[in-house]
């Protein structure tokens, strides 16, 4: 296990992980393309093994999934960072593009394709949900 650290565009939130990466995604939920004006690109971990440094703001929604999802944030820059599941007890997604190495883990699967726009690039080689994923198992810490 690598120790993987990351945060917003201003700095003012930092964080490390302390576990190996679960399930990598992109996602095209209409939620998520609000967000980052395209698809984005998560990891889960368990939530127990991320630290972080700074307060990130929060938003609470009722997704697609009919989970309730909380969405973390800067305040200050607006960077999204994490988000908090219902569906999801214990993980926490993490937008690998927060990471300091967003090289560091490769997403395996798109989901929620059938809500991508025409225009999308969606990577054919990696394994394709038209919506939810199947349950993701917690990675071990």
């Amino acid at each position: 296990m690598k120790l993987l650290t990351g945060g917003c565009l201003c700095g003012e939130i930092r964080y490390e992980i302390s576990a190996d990466p679960g399930p990598s995604r992109v996602c095209w939920c209409r939620d998520c393309q609000r967000i980052a004006s395209n698809g984005t690109v998560n990891v889960l971990f368990p939530s127990n093994a991320i630290r972080i440094t700074g307060t990130p703001s929060g938003h609470d929604k009722k997704a697609d999934s009919g989970n309730l999802v909380t969405r973390r944030f800067c305040a200050t820059c607006g960077s999204h960072l994490f988000s908090d599941s219902t569906g999801r007890p214990g993980l926490t997604v993490v937008r690998i593009g927060t990471l300091d190495d967003p090289s560091a883990i490769k997403p395996s699967t798109n989901i929620w394709v059938a809500s991508a726009p025409h225009w999308a690039c969606v990577d054919q080689s990696l394994e394709r949900f038209d919506g939810p994923p199947a349950a993701a198992a917690p990675a071990k810490t």
